[in-house]
């Protein structure tokens, strides 16, 4: 079976003064409409386009659900009747009960345009919307057990080995088992499937879990951490400095530049036994 995440592509590799001919796997990249559709009292529904995002093809209803939860559109499985998946759309069904308001959603976006401009505006739109409150998050993780992670995370990582093209997040439990995987080229959509998958499943707040993103550590990814009540965040790559403000707001434990020998601890070194 064909993947809908890769393709192949003919090139030249020029490797010193020889060049020759062949085929390169390709990370496919497509435009995704995300959309949401309340049931009036007379058809049709009452829809509106909610964002274009590019990504890669597969996981698209998870994408949808998690990038609507951790914009703090949607709050519950509950809410959802159904994903509407077809080619390059993504239209979440609301039930006719739901007291969404899709005229709020302007206002919304305009607040969350605002990020980076004011690092403290920002968090404190974070707080508007988040609504889950991560209880019982004192546990703590042996640093042997952290360096470990980025080497699991790389075995299962089958697109990327085939493209290099791809970022991935993924969820571990607090033994270092890893329970779920997805990428994407971008690395918020990768960490939105992921999201996405737990909220279809009703499994938030996800705050006996630990995350690995593949790459670094910026506001948006901890933000929507955070939406899902997710406290231990390991990067492997760089945190940016409104990324660590924001994990501090948050009692969130923030670990940078993790290897199989060394990471930064950025915010919550109290989880991790060194």
């Amino acid at each position: 079976m064909k993947s809908i995440s890769v393709t192949t592509e003919n090139i030249i590799k020029v490797s010193g003064t020889e060049s020759t001919e062949t085929n390169d796997t390709l990370a496919v990249e497509e435009p995704l409409e995300i959309s949401m559709s309340i049931p009036s009292a007379k058809p049709p529904l009452i829809g509106k386009n909610i964002s274009i995002t590019m990504r890669t093809p597969g996981n698209d209803a998870e994408l949808a659900l998690g990038f609507l939860f951790t914009e703090g559109i949607i709050t519950a499985p509950d809410e959802v009747f159904m994903v509407d998946h077809h080619g390059n759309t993504a239209d979440v069904i609301l039930k006719n009960n739901t007291s969404a308001d899709l005229t709020k959603l302007e206002r919304h976006f305009y607040t969350s345009s605002s990020c980076g401009v004011c690092g403290k505006a920002s968090i404190d739109s974070v707080r508007t919307v988040r609504r889950l409150d991560p209880q019982q998050t004192d546990f703590k993780v042996p640093a042997k057990l952290l360096q470990t992670l980025p080497a699991r995370l790389r075995e299962e990582q089958a697109v990327f080995e085939s493209t290099g093209g791809l970022h991935a997040a993924a969820l571990f439990n607090l033994e270092g088992k890893l329970l779920e995987l997805r990428e994407d080229v971008g690395r918020h959509n990768a960490l939105d499937k992921l999201i996405g998958a737990a909220f279809q499943e009703d499994r938030l707040p996800l705050n006996k879990h630990l995350l690995l993103l593949s790459g670094r550590a910026s506001f948006e990814l901890i933000q929507k951490a955070a939406m899902a009540g997710i406290s231990f965040v390991m990067a492997v790559g760089a945190p940016s400095s409104l990324a660590v403000e924001l994990a501090g707001e948050f009692n969130m434990t923030l670990i940078g530049f993790l290897s199989g020998e060394r990471f930064n601890i950025y915010q919550g070194a109290n989880r991790i036994e060194l």
